[in-house]
């Protein structure tokens, strides 16, 4: 057993060379992925909601006749349609 994980540690090492760069191209690749993808709620106007509420309705050719606006930290970022549409306005952190 103990020969084995030597053995193994062995060739771990003697490729380390081309592990290195694999490695920390992964981790590049993975902060790059992570960056853009993370996410952050924008604020909204009540204009600016009432206009994306028509806008919806008119696109979807939905009939519902009220709408409720979506909170975080006391700003509007969205709206919540009687017909269960949702819009939630994020925009990327980077």
């Amino acid at each position: 057993m103990i020969e084995t994980m030597i053995r193994m540690f062995e060739i771990f090492t003697s490729h380390l060379e081309i592990l290195t760069p694999l490695f920390c191209g992964l981790f590049a690749i993975y902060a790059i992925w992570y960056f853009t993808s993370a996410k952050h709620y924008a604020p909204l106007t009540l204009q600016e909601v009432k206009l994306l509420w028509k806008i919806h309705k008119k696109d979807a050719q939905c009939r519902a006749r009220k709408w409720r606006k979506i909170c975080h930290k006391d700003r509007i970022v969205g709206f919540k349609c009687e017909c269960g549409y949702k819009h939630l306005h994020k925009k990327p952190i980077v």
